[in-house]
């Protein structure tokens, strides 16, 4: 396995899709390329931002390869390949693997609800099967599921290709007991863009984020300050942006992070069933924060 460090801002990127509900491959290059000039520190494609659940097989493979294009070896690129099924999860892990990002991001497995010991075996089966840094992704707002504080740290200490986890648990407790008991060189990043200030002050080292997709310049800064210990200036610029982290939550992600970029004339406001765009009411609220508040 090539070492890799992650830290700082990670954006969790959407997916672009034209009218028509296509992959808007031209949006995406144009995301990718103010992600680039803004400072960013890496990449995840076909997350939950990426509405990687409505992508058919091919539409996957095309997306991650016109990101890596793109992006051609200037900060990592990190691909989802996490499923409710472990023997899938290892085939996607390979396919990374074959494609050679760096790294993967593995989700808990939805629906399935295993206990810990079987979400343990699950993280372990695909580092002993497939040779590619790989990030724990606890979400269970959306998998139903919380892997432990004490399975992470096992996970960290005894599957040697796991080098980090996206703690989206909300739980500030949680994230410090696995900053502080898993190995010196395994990383936690937070998974919510309000906590990653805080998390950093507790050890964290950075964050997978949403609001970076339209605000990258910003909340690296942001992110870089807290890392450097500038804890006033990060506070700054995180209260700047706070009501904008609140309301990329108001409704189902990513559907208020897809009415911002297309506010700010970066994509067009398309996401696919089961999801739609947002509510008039929210829309107006965002057209608000636009409208009275500069971002970058």
């Amino acid at each position: 396995m090539k070492p890799l460090k992650l830290e700082g801002t990670i954006t969790a990127l959407v997916t672009p899709f034209k009218n028509n509900y296509e992959v808007d491959f031209d949006a995406l290059d144009r995301v990718v390329e103010l992600q680039l000039k803004s400072g960013i520190n890496g990449i995840v494609v076909l997350g939950s931002t990426g509405e990687a659940a409505t992508l058919s097989e091919k539409e996957k493979l095309d997306v991650i390869l016109a990101v890596q294009k793109k992006v051609n070896g200037k900060i990592p690129v990190i691909v989802g390949v996490g499923s409710n099924n472990t023997k899938a999860t290892i085939e996607n892990a390979k396919n990374a693997a074959k494609y050679n990002f760096d790294a993967v991001l593995i989700v808990c497995p939805f629906y399935n609800k295993p206990t810990q010991e079987g979400l343990f075996q699950h993280f372990n089966a695909i580092s002993e099967a497939v040779d590619i840094p790989q990030i724990i992704y606890n979400v269970p707002g959306r998998t139903g599921t919380n892997i432990s504080a004490e399975t992470q740290i096992r996970i960290a200490s005894e599957c040697k290709n796991v080098i980090a986890t996206k703690e989206a648990s909300g739980n500030l407790e949680q994230m410090m007991q696995i900053i502080k008991y898993s190995p010196k060189d395994f990383t936690l990043l937070c998974g919510d863009d309000a906590l990653a200030v805080p998390c950093i002050c507790a050890g964290g080292r950075g964050i997978i984020s949403v609001l970076s997709n339209y605000a990258p310049k910003m909340f690296t800064q942001c992110i870089n300050f807290a890392l450097n210990g500038q804890y006033k200036e990060a506070m700054k610029i995180h209260y700047e942006l706070f009501e904008f982290m609140k309301v990329n939550f108001i409704e189902s992600n990513p559907i208020p992070v897809k009415a911002f970029m297309s506010e700010l004339g970066l994509i067009q406001n398309v996401l696919r069933m089961p999801l739609l765009p947002i509510s008039d009411k929210n829309k107006k609220l965002i057209q608000e924060l636009v409208n009275n508040n500069k971002i970058n």
